[in-house]
């Protein structure tokens, strides 16, 4: 996937979800763990040296999994490259599980899912769908991955 550079660095400035200086690892043989300023802003996950403005790198948190390394220490590893493994040190075990938390809500597939579970949910109690106001009901990415479609409720034994 590609990204302007210069949208990125304006993204990486946005008030961030959480931040703070971690120890981080990168996926490259060899990688010692260095201090880093680390930052999540929406489904980014952006890492600065200390002293500097500009991050060094960002991470696309889809299509990866975030894993529990032990008390104070997690990994997230891409799906499509399994050797692609970022690791990441925190101060205590509640701040770890801060970013273990906050990093999986972050992917837009978290959003999706919550979206269409509160959508069924709403439509299962009002016989309404909430998205059909806004003209967007349809849209495939609002569905149901097994082919369930919100049925109008039968409210003749009401």
């Amino acid at each position: 996937m590609r990204f302007n550079e210069k949208e990125l660095v304006f993204l990486s400035r946005q008030p961030s979800e959480m931040a703070a200086e971690l120890g981080m690892r990168g996926p490259k043989k060899g990688d010692v763990v260095k201090r880093r300023l680390v930052k999540l802003v929406v489904n980014f996950l952006f890492y600065f040296r200390p002293d500097e403005e500009e991050p060094v790198g960002a991470l696309l948190l889809e299509q990866c999994r975030v894993e529990r390394d032990d008390s104070q220490t997690f990994s997230i590893v891409f799906l499509d490259e399994a050797e692609r493994r970022y690791l990441f040190e925190c101060d205590s075990e509640e701040e770890c599980g801060k970013w273990i938390d906050s990093i999986i809500k972050a992917s837009y597939e978290f959003m999706r899912r919550n979206l269409i579970f509160y959508r069924t949910e709403i439509h299962r109690l009002t016989g309404k769908d909430p998205l059909e106001q806004y003209g967007i009901s349809d849209e495939t990415r609002f569905q149901v991955s097994n082919g369930l479609q919100l049925m109008p409720r039968d409210t003749s034994s009401l």
